[in-house]
């Protein structure tokens, strides 16, 4: 089957990345990153600049308080 969708890629505010139909409502909390294409293409986009999948704010708390 193929997949005749054209998706974007959301990111919310603690860093995680998403793919989402593009002619769909961005759901709240999400916004657009900036890329579309097919969903093989932003997957691929997400591969290569989620490099640390940590949240944000655990991220922060680990910074600010080193073991």
């Amino acid at each position: 089957m193929r997949d005749d969708i054209t998706y974007q890629v959301l990111v919310n505010d603690e860093g995680q990345y998403s793919l989402w139909p593009a002619d769909h409502e961005i759901p709240a909390g999400w916004h657009a990153e900036g890329t579309t294409g097919t969903k093989e293409d932003c997957s691929a986009h997400v591969d290569r600049v989620w490099t640390d999948m940590r949240p944000i704010s655990l991220r922060k708390h680990m910074e600010a308080n080193p073991t």
